[in-house]
Parts: C-alpha cells; structure tokens; sequence
C-alpha cells in the first residue's frame, strides 16, 4: 500500500509538472500568434523565406507553434498572408523594398511559386526594390528569384537548374510477396492512381501524361525566367541539359546571377536602398510579422466576398483541416443563405478523393452559382475530385502550372485469402442467406458478376461527372469524354481546353467575384472560421504524437500513405488523382 502510494505521488508530481510545462508552452505559443501592432520600423526591409513550407491558409492551431517550439514541427506560411503582405507593403511608407531568402528549396507547389512571384512583379511597379540572395538556389525558388531586380549567390553556391521529373513508388512486388490481390475497378485509362497496385512501373498512358503536364509546366518556368533574365531559352535549357550551371560562375556567365556576394555584403547594400548607413544592419521584418501587424479585411462592411478553402484531400469523414464533404457543404450553404455575402471565392487545393463526398459538395456549389456570384481559384492540384467541386463556378483561374483534370473515378478491393492461407496459415468460412451476402469480402477474390456489379457503380459516377463538367463549363459531353479518361492536364493545357477561364491567383479571383458583383466597397472573410487557439490545443493533444513522428521520419512517411489511403478507402468509388504528384 504505502509502494502504491509513493507511486501514485510520483506519478501526479510528474504529470502536474508536465501540464505545468505543456500549458506554459501553450500560453507562449498563443501569445505568439496574437497580433503585434506597431513594431514595424521606419526603412524596413519585408523578407520572404522559403524555409518555411507554405499553405494555402495557417491553421490557427497552436499546436502547432508548440511543436515548432520544441523542435518537432515546422512553422508555416499561409499564402494568403504572404500576398495580402507584400500587397500593402506596396503602399506601406515604412516598406523600401523585399528581400527573398533561403532559397535552397521550396515545400510549396510551382503555381504557389507562381502567385507569390506574380505579386512581386506587381509590387516592382512602385518602384521599390526587390532582392533574391541565398546561398544555394533550387528550381522552384529561383523559378520565384528570377523576377527580383538582383539575384545574389554565396559565390560557393550552385544554382540547381536541371528539369522536371515525377517519381512514381509501385507495391505491386510487395503485394505478390505478401500474398495480396488489388482487385481494381476503374474507368478512364489514364486514372492511374492505381497502378502502383498493379504494375512495377508506369503504364505507357501514365508516362504520357506525366510527360506532357511536366513538359508544360517546365516551359512555362523556362519561358518566364528567359524573359526575366533576359537569356534566350534556347541557350538556357541546352545549359540545363549539359549540366553547365555546376558552380556559381557558371551561373553568373549566363546572366542567371547579378553578382557573388556573402551575406553581410548583401546586408550592406539593402542599408543604402533603403536610405540607411552603410554601416547599419538593415531593419528586416518576416512576412509573417508583418501580417500580424495589419488590420482585419474591412469586417464592418455591410457587403462581403466569402473566401472559402478546401484544402487536402476530400473525404466522407475527418479532421477539421480535411475537406470533409458534409462539413464543405453545409458551409457553403450558410453563405448562399447569408444575405451579407454578395460573392464567393472558392480557393481550391486538393488532389481529390469521396466520389461520394465531391458530389455532395458539388450540389450546393451548383445551388451556390445560382445566386451569388462564384469564383473558383486553384492551387497546386486541383484534380479529380478537386476537379469536380469546382466545374459548377461561373469563373475558374488557375495557374499555368497547375495540375488539373483527371476527370476519371476508381475503386480497389483487396484480396488477402493466399496471405491469410498460406502465410498465416489462417482460413475464413462464411454461413449465408444469399449467393452473394459477403461480397466485397477481403478474404475472397470478387466473382465476374460481382466485379461487373461495382463496375456498373464506377460506371454511373463516371457518366454523372462527365455530365457535370459538360453543364458547368458548356463542354459538349462528347469533347469532356475526349479529354476524360483520367488525364492530367496542366493549367496551359486546362485553358486550351475550357477546363479553366483564366490564368490568375487568388487576388485574381477575388477581383473578378468582386466585378461581377458589381461591388464598390466591402469586405472579405475568410471560411471556414476557425476555432479559438485554446479550444483548438486541446482538441489537438491526440494528435501531437504523430506530428512529431512524422517530423522525425521526415518524408518517408510520404512514400506510403497513398497505400494507407487505399487500404481505408476498401470498396468505395474515387476521383482522385494518380498517386501523390510531386513534380521536382
């Protein structure tokens, strides 16, 4: 007893203590996201950093900022804090210029890439300055440098200019070893989001399509950073393809690079631009300080435009940063319903997912464009069913590297009855009512009538999505099946083919809601609205174990989650995009 009693003692000590330093850790974490009004010095200089991975929109979740704090998480840039900063350092008096750092890589798409560098080129026609230095540029950052009025490289740098390429990972041979069939239904011969499941390489469709989007989003990088750097494109890709660009003087021989320069020369230079001594440090404040610093999106106006986010995958079921069919849904019905909304954005990022849960977004979308205005923006991938939420809007932008399309719908069932038999050593015995009770069992191989069965499931979707396109963008269903079929098109692509209106970003579409609507003055909120942070926290404390685990396992992780989807998405229809595309 009196063992049991220390022991009790000891343990509510160390649990007392631990809450002590997690709620401490907490407070901090929170306070550090409260905004900070007038810290902004005189001469300022707004740096943008790509260390930081860059999202759509911050989660307010503190947790977050928690784990950044004890070296398990990272710290994240929402896009849109990003480009509503550098849009009022424009006319911010206390603003001289901008300053891109850390330039080493980016854990963002090249259509994010796209945003941001548009904005920066809107922000040079006020006349401030905008400079690039890092010690070693990748290609989507300096894709994002290459619109700066200077570009400067640690002279021991490299500039890492070599293409584009998608990695596809398949499971096929480890499925064989285990003993486990992938029994796959689909409909569209580029939907290849199964393949990995059924092959151990790229089927000739698969690498068509990936040739063909990465093959346009490269020429638009190639074509944008020619005219920037004013280099024929010709002579910079037969650079890139001899492997020339392998030091920094190789790059600065191609007038990639202004000059080679060590960081404090660097730090000199912006004190003379922005009207200090030389001898000063400048004054640099991060973009997402900055952010803190500004007011609220006019929220007293009478006339609002809602921007709403779906970013992440589209599922029947999940956590609030998921696009959760009924949850999107039921939002997007408050603001049909809210009188004070005049126009809608729906900034779209997702690679897919529930068939089922894209219609039911679909729905109200469509009930949506019936009275407001609607606007859909995308981002990086916007495929599938990404593709299928956003069809019904009045106007799509995308970027021109954008991924989209895969108009196609899939569904895979997994046989393990040789892993349980002869591995395992384990049989199953069904007793049923009907011929066919346990179909779609796991531990049996799908018969041809039940095969057909789902066949005629993913069948109907297919037919059902392919008519919502046609309706939503005025396509003959005809030319919507042409360009079906689970392809994969990029934005360029997208615009030749009336899948998308217009190239533009998020402040594109906003302007766009807004002229339909014929609006003067108004505001914008953003939706969904997001929990307070200490609610949040709380409900998150189950979740910060495997956020550290994920951190710790840096992107292996990664490799597997597309067979951990497929595993919990057992029987039910998808539109979603083949695999998970990373083109670097």
């Amino acid at each position: 007893m009196l063992a049991a009693a220390v022991g009790t003692l000891l343990a509510s000590a160390v649990i007392s203590a631990f809450a002590a330093v997690v709620i401490g850790a907490v407070v901090s974490a929170v306070s550090l996201s409260l905004p900070v009004m007038g810290t902004i010095k005189d001469n300022s200089v707004l740096t943008i950093s790509l260390k930081h991975p860059i999202v759509d929109r911050v989660s307010n979740n503190p947790i977050d900022l928690l784990q950044n704090a004890l070296g398990g998480g990272e710290s994240v840039l929402g896009l849109n804090d990003v480009l509503r900063g550098i849009a009022n350092a424009k006319s911010d008096s206390r603003i001289t210029g901008i300053l891109l750092t850390d330039m080493g890589g980016a854990a963002a798409g090249i259509a994010t890439m796209t945003e941001i560098r548009d904005a920066l080129l809107d922000f040079r026609l006020t006349g401030k300055f905008v400079v690039s230095y890092s010690d070693f540029y990748g290609q989507k950052p300096y894709y994002l440098a290459s619109v700066a009025d200077k570009i400067y490289m640690n002279p021991e740098g490299m500039l890492d200019l070599h293409g584009l390429g998608a990695s596809v990972m398949f499971y096929k041979g480890a499925l064989d070893k285990l003993g486990v069939e992938a029994q796959v239904i689909r409909h569209g011969k580029f939907k290849s989001a199964v393949e990995p499941y059924m092959y151990d390489r790229m089927s000739a469709e698969s690498r068509e399509q990936i040739l063909s989007y990465a093959g346009s989003m490269w020429s638009n990088m190639m074509d944008e950073i020619a005219r920037q750097r004013q280099v024929d494109v010709g002579v910079l890709n037969k650079a890139v393809d001899d492997l020339r660009l392998n030091d920094a003087e190789a790059a600065l021989s191609l007038n990639l690079l202004d000059g080679l320069r060590q960081r404090s020369e660097v730090l000199s230079e912006l004190s003379v631009l922005s009207r200090q001594s030389e001898s000063e440090n400048p004054s640099l404040v991060d973009v997402g300080v900055y952010g803190k610093t500004l007011a609220p999106y006019n929220p007293a106006a009478k006339q609002q435009v809602a921007v709403v986010y779906a970013e992440g995958e589209i599922l029947d079921e999940g956590k609030e940063d998921d696009i959760v069919g009924k949850a999107l849904a039921a939002e997007l019905r408050a603001v049909r319903r809210d009188s004070s909304i005049k126009a809608v954005v729906l900034r779209v990022n997702s690679p897919g997912g529930s068939a089922m849960a894209s219609e039911i977004i679909w729905h109200e979308m469509k009930l949506l464009r019936e009275v407001k205005p609607l606007v859909v923006s995308m981002g990086d991938v916007v495929a599938s069913g990404g593709y299928y939420i956003s069809c019904p809007a009045s106007y799509i932008f995308a970027s021109p590297t954008t991924i989209t399309g895969s108009i196609g719908v899939f569904g895979v069932l997994f046989n393990v009855k040789k892993l349980f038999n002869d591995k395992l050593g384990l049989t199953v015995d069904v007793a049923a009512t009907n011929e066919h009770a346990d179909m779609g069992s796991p531990y049996r191989p799908l018969s041809k009538p039940e095969h057909d069965f789902f066949l005629h499931h993913i069948e109907k979707i297919y037919a059902t999505f392919t008519q919502h396109v046609a309706d939503g963008r005025s396509i003959p269903l005809d030319e919507v099946k042409k360009i079906g079929e689970g392809r994969v098109w990029s934005g360029v692509d997208a615009k030749r083919l009336a899948l998308i209106d217009d190239f533009g970003g998020l402040n594109a579409a906003i302007e766009k809601a807004v002229l339909m609507a014929s609006l003067e003055t108004y505001g914008i909120i953003e939706l969904p609205r997001q929990k307070d942070k200490f609610t949040f926290f709380f409900e998150s404390l189950g979740q910060a174990a495997v956020k550290f685990t994920r951190k710790s396992t840096g992107n292996v992780l990664e490799d597997y989650e597309p067979l951990a989807n497929l595993l919990r998405m057992h029987g039910k229809a998808q539109a979603r995009l083949p695999y998970n595309v990373s083109v670097e």
